[in-house]
């Protein structure tokens, strides 16, 4: 009877120490190692022990394939966010660097247009600058410019003003300046040309009204050179010394009408005027 209870006593033990390192060796995560009790009667017990590892051994392989999937998911997660923080880094740089090449083809630009403002400026200011002076050339041109002149050059003197003769039908009504035919014969101050024409004794003939409303009067001539209507200045060109009309030789017939009417003494008049025949 004592053999039978010592018998059992140490199965029991047996049991509880393999459940003892069993569950200290699933808390470990490593193998269990089974501590059998000696081989004896008290084995019959052990079917049961069997299931218990099993079952633990089950839950540690399921615990440990549940810890490497975690780890794989950690490792996917950092990866990924790794990569979105790459990306986000590639798009800010391009971002950047899209806006500093903005900032710079801004700058080039305003430069670009400032410098053109600049050119233009300057352009303006050189034609302000060159208008000014052609009219100032102009101007001296002008103030240098006869007022009057004689009706042509290279002349003498063949008839003067209320001379009587059997030339004229009456007393002569103007000078005669006698020169070589083909002579200019010019408009002795600026005006408009309101006649050029054959005119019988006078032959070809132009008159010229001036700005104070006096009429010179120029006749003989070879030849036209301006038309009715023409704006001719002082010493322009008006025609050349012929001997067309009633005329014994070459020379101008120079006459002054004051407001187109009868003929004065063109003398006296051009003398007034700066000149001297």
């Amino acid at each position: 009877m004592a053999k039978h209870r010592l018998t059992r006593r140490t199965s029991v033990r047996g049991v509880q120490l393999v459940g003892l390192t069993a569950a200290l060796a699933a808390a470990a995560g490593t193998s269990a190692v089974a501590l059998s009790p000696s081989a004896g009667p008290a084995n019959a017990g052990t079917s049961a022990t069997a299931g218990q590892l099993e079952a633990m051994t089950a839950a540690r392989v399921e615990r440990r394939d549940l810890a490497s999937r975690d780890a794989s998911r950690f490792d996917l997660s950092l990866a990924s966010t790794r990569k979105a923080q790459i990306d986000a880094a590639a798009v800010a740089k391009a971002r950047q660097a899209k806006l500093t090449a903005n900032a710079t083809l801004t700058a080039r630009r305003a430069l670009a247009l400032s410098a053109a403002k600049a050119q233009a400026a300057a352009k303006a200011k050189a034609l302000a600058k060159a208008a000014a002076a052609a009219k100032a050339e102009a101007l001296a041109k002008a103030a240098a410019a006869p007022k009057v002149v004689l009706p042509t050059t290279g002349y003498h003197l063949t008839a003067g003003f209320g001379q009587a003769g059997g030339r004229w039908a009456r007393n002569h009504t103007g000078l005669d300046f006698a020169a070589p035919l083909g002579t200019p014969i010019r408009s002795v101050m600026a005006g408009e040309v309101i006649q050029a024409d054959y005119e019988g004794a006078y032959g070809r003939q132009v008159k010229v009204r001036h700005a104070d409303g006096t009429v010179t009067s120029y006749s003989h001539m070879s030849e036209f050179d301006v038309s009715v209507g023409d704006t001719v200045k002082a010493g322009d060109q008006v025609g050349a010394i012929g001997v067309t009309g009633n005329t014994t030789g070459p020379h101008v017939h120079f006459e002054v009408l004051p407001g187109g009417g009868d003929p004065i003494d063109p003398k006296p008049w051009l003398r007034e005027h700066g000149v001297n025949p």
